[in-house]
């Protein structure tokens, strides 16, 4: 006898690392419960409460938290982790496992748990490729085998599922292999990428600024990569010199974030100092360029609402890959490993 069509949110989903909440958003749109978000930082919990009253948010440090306190992270048909990138980015040193803000073996760990039908991991491309992770790799692979499970890895690009910023993410999906033979990655999707100018003119306009539509035409492309904000770096700005001279060919000041959108009296000056000769964007703005509704509300100040969006993955790129996870965990054949 066959199954019937699949309701919305028939599946649960644990999410570890969640941040501003993008990759739990974006599993929920594609029809995941969430059963749980975890993450150690307070304003991130609290944006989360705020948002999604009904998800159960825990807060505390991954490596330290016992899953048996918390009901909740009992079982799960999904267990993602967007890892934190700071340490396997050059800025952040690439000390991988080494660095203390790492969670890869406490999420491995979380997983042997767990064992839930589906392990996501998302990390940046390079964990798929450099050479000195090689390490964290075979971890991924052992802890997949124990499991039972097979896994493909792949990257996917924001900008192919209308998120308008140059981004790619790496993403390891492991299952039973009965499962994951029913599994193939998200095609980049129907709806057009707007342009760094055309998603923020009209925040950019809303105050009275004459030069809204010259600077959107002029803003043409994708945004660059949003970076910056990691946890122990500095304040909030849009990256290091070489990204920021990115945004500045966007006519975009990257050394800061703005409190507010220009006003009437604002004007683009390419001959005056940067920090007041051109446009800086604010929080919410990052927000719209990382694929958030504007009604996803940020918890705490500046710094730390921007840290909040500059690590996330973009809910669409979540939603994209979370659907065709759930046809592969709705297929009639599949089975979970014992």
């Amino acid at each position: 006898m066959g199954v019937g069509p699949v309701r919305r949110h028939d599946f649960t989903a644990i999410e570890l690392c969640a941040g501003a909440g993008g990759q739990a958003l974006g599993l929920e749109r594609a029809g995941f419960r969430i059963a749980a978000a975890v993450d150690i930082d307070g304003d991130s919990c609290s944006t989360l409460r705020n948002n999604r009253p009904t998800w159960c948010v825990i807060q505390g440090d991954l490596n330290e938290i016992e899953p048996v306190d918390h009901d909740q992270l009992d079982t799960a048909d999904l267990l993602s982790c967007g890892l934190p990138r700071s340490p396997y980015t050059i800025a952040g040193k690439q000390l991988a496992v080494r660095d203390k803000r790492d969670t890869l073996r406490a999420t491995l760990d979380m997983a042997s748990y767990v064992r839930p039908r589906v392990l996501l991991l998302e990390s940046i491309p390079t964990f798929h490729t450099a050479s000195k992770f090689e390490v964290e790799r075979e971890m991924v692979r052992e802890t997949i085998s124990d499991l039972g499970y097979t896994s493909t890895w792949g990257v996917l690009s924001s900008t192919d599922f209308g998120v308008p910023q140059q981004r790619s993410h790496g993403f390891v999906v492991a299952m039973a292999p009965s499962d994951l033979a029913h599994f193939a990655w998200p095609s980049p999707g129907d709806v057009p990428c707007r342009s760094l100018g055309e998603t923020l003119y009209e925040s950019m306009a809303s105050k009275g600024w004459p030069e809204a539509a010259v600077w959107a035409a002029h803003a043409s492309g994708p945004a660059p990569l949003i970076m910056g904000g990691a946890t122990g770096r500095g304040g909030a700005d849009l990256g290091a010199s070489r990204a920021k001279a990115i945004w500045a060919r966007r006519h975009v000041y990257g050394g800061s974030l703005g409190d507010d959108v220009p006003g009437p009296d604002f004007r683009i000056d390419l001959s005056a100092e940067p920090k007041y000769g051109l446009v800086k964007v604010t929080v919410p703005q990052v927000a719209l360029l990382q694929g958030f509704a504007p009604d996803w509300q940020l918890h705490g100040r500046k710094t730390s609402a921007y840290r909040q969006i500059s690590q996330a993955t973009p809910p669409p790129v979540a939603e994209a890959l979370g659907e065709r996870i759930l046809a592969a965990l709705a297929h009639p054949t599949g089975d979970s490993p014992q």
